[in-house]
This record gives structure tokens, sequence and C-alpha cells, in this order.
């Protein structure tokens, strides 16, 4: 019986991002040359795929096509952390401002690179690199204020307009519901309504949650301090699985892509918030705290997430207050 034929692979580790060619006949020759290359104890390592995470077994071995990416990871490593530690070689990267960097450690990672999302963040980000994000006055960064009125002189002025136009489109559809309503019930929910906007302006309309340079005594905004903003996920996910990612701040295209991003309410505004808002005005339950907790339900991060257009899901979603 003749032997396997030999195969070409590019192997890495966790905790490095270079990636080192090799041959292997069959698992154990891969292991024992990676771990070499990678300086890694082949005790307990084990092979998975770095694109998906399966793990490798001598029988799939044989179905690997040449030159395909594999991670091997150490006892106790997992590899959803994979890719985690190269996002945060990236964002390290940008967080430093050091785009010559970003630039050769994103195309380092671009190039091989086989899963279709992976490929497209490393290019969001090459494409970053080069982009006016530090500025922030209209002097200094005139193709962002393409189109933007010019009473705003700050990017972040701009974005805290941004994110409280939001909420007031949330609270004219509150508002809006009292056509719906008869007699005094229309007019008793105005009345707690109002209260409700009170409190939404005397917190500014949280409109720091899109600033880059909010004040922390006002609140702690949903970027870091480049303007970087991740996508929390759609309203039943504890994250992004796609690592959707993006910066207004940087070019005028992410300030107007940045549009399509929702503010997702979790527990639903028109299907759960305002009708229980109604119950609580039939029902005479309209003390101050009744006021507080519809306002965090509409309003707050309490209850939006803020969650890129394609993990926007629309369906139903049989969360209650």
């Amino acid at each position: 019986m003749s032997a396997n034929p030999s195969k070409s692979f590019k192997v890495k580790s966790l905790n490095k991002d270079t990636k080192y060619g090799i041959v292997a006949r069959n698992l154990d020759e891969l292991l024992e040359k990676g771990c070499k290359k990678l300086q890694l104890p082949q005790n307990k390592c084990r092979v998975c795929l770095n694109e998906d995470g399966t793990e490798i077994d001598a029988d799939y071995f044989l179905t690997l096509k040449d030159n395909c990416e594999l991670i091997i990871l150490e006892e106790g490593q997992e590899w959803k952390e994979a890719f985690l530690v190269s996002l945060d070689i990236v964002c390290n990267s940008l967080n430093s401002k050091d785009s010559e960097k970003l630039t050769r450690i994103a195309n380092q990672e671009l190039f091989g690179e086989s899963s279709a999302k992976r490929r497209k963040f490393l290019r969001d980000y090459i494409i970053l690199a080069g982009e006016n994000t530090s500025a922030e006055n209209r002097d200094e960064d005139a193709n962002w204020f393409e189109g933007v009125e010019s009473r705003f002189k700050t990017k972040s002025q701009y974005m805290r307009y941004n994110c409280a136009h939001r909420m007031r489109n949330y609270l004219r559809e509150v508002k809006s519901h009292s056509k719906e309503l008869a007699g005094d019930k229309g007019k008793m929910y105005d009345t707690f309504v109002k209260r409700i906007e009170r409190h939404l302006k005397d917190k500014r309309f949280n409109e720091w949650y899109f600033d880059r340079k909010a004040n922390a005594n006002e609140g702690s905004p949903l970027c870091d301090s480049d303007g970087y903003f991740k996508c929390q996920g759609s309203f039943d996910k504890q994250s992004c699985e796609f690592f959707h990612c993006i910066n207004p701040y940087s070019s005028r295209g992410n300030r107007i892509e940045f549009s399509t991003w929702n503010l997702d309410h979790r527990v639903e505004k028109k299907r759960v918030i305002i009708p229980d808002i109604v119950k609580a005005v039939e029902n005479k339950d309209t003390n101050d705290n009744k006021v507080i907790e519809f306002y965090e339900l509409l309003f707050t991060i309490k209850n939006l997430k803020l969650v890129d257009i394609f993990c926007h899901d629309k369906k139903k979603h049989n969360l209650s207050a």
C-alpha cells in the first residue's frame, strides 16, 4: 500500500501572527513539524482549520487541500480565541494611530485568508488606515463634512446630533400613538409621555452615545476614543458573530454608511413598549418609577443594541419588558 502523498500547509499558533509553510504526509507529521516551527510543545496540541475551527483528525487530514491554513492549539486553548487575538492586534494598532503598522498586519492576515467575512473585516481596516480618522474640526477634514450643515464645526458635534435625532424619532413615534386613543385615555397618555419626554430632555437625548469625546460625567459612549463602533449583534445574540465594525469619524463614506446601523430595541417599541404604556395609563400606574422604566426601555442601552443593518433582525422578538 502506497504512502499518503505529501501536502503543503500554512500553520500558525494562537499567540503569534506569523504563518509558516510546512509539508506533511499525515497528521502526526503535521503536528511534529508544525510544533517545531511554532516552538510549541507537541504534547496535547491539536490542529484545527483556521477558517472555522473544525478539529482535524487522521481521517479528516486525508481530505485537506494543499495550502489550506491551519492553527495549532495548545491544551486549554479554543479556536474562537484565535481570530479575537488577530482583532486585538488590529484594534490596538488602530488605537495607537500607527497606520503603517496596522496596514502591514492587516495585509499579512489578508494574504491567504479564505474566510469571506474575515477578508471583508481586514480590507475595511486596510482602507481605514489611510483615512483621516484623528481629524476633528471641519477645516482638518473638509471631505468628511461634505453635505453636513455648516452649523456643525466638529465631527463629534455632528455625531451627537445624529444620535439625538434618532432618539427624537423614537419619541415622535411614541407621542403619535395618542391619536389612536379616544377621549380621556388619549389625554392621559399624552400627559404621561410628556413626563418621559422631559426626562429624556434632561438627559440631552443621550446624545453622548455616538460622541467619541464624551465627558465621563455624561455617560459612556458606544465607541472607543477614536470613534470605532462594534456591532452588538441581533437582539437574540450576545455579540456579533460577523465582527461588523465601523468608524464613522474616519471618512464621509463611513459617516453615511453608519446611518444604516440601527439602535435596535430588544423589547420592541411598537409591539410591547407602547402597548405597555397604554396599559399603565389605563391602570393609573404612572408614578415616577414608571417614567424611568419606560424612558430606559425606549432611549437607553439597557434595551437598545447598536447593530449593523446585516444583523438587524426584524422578526418578532417575543421579549417582554
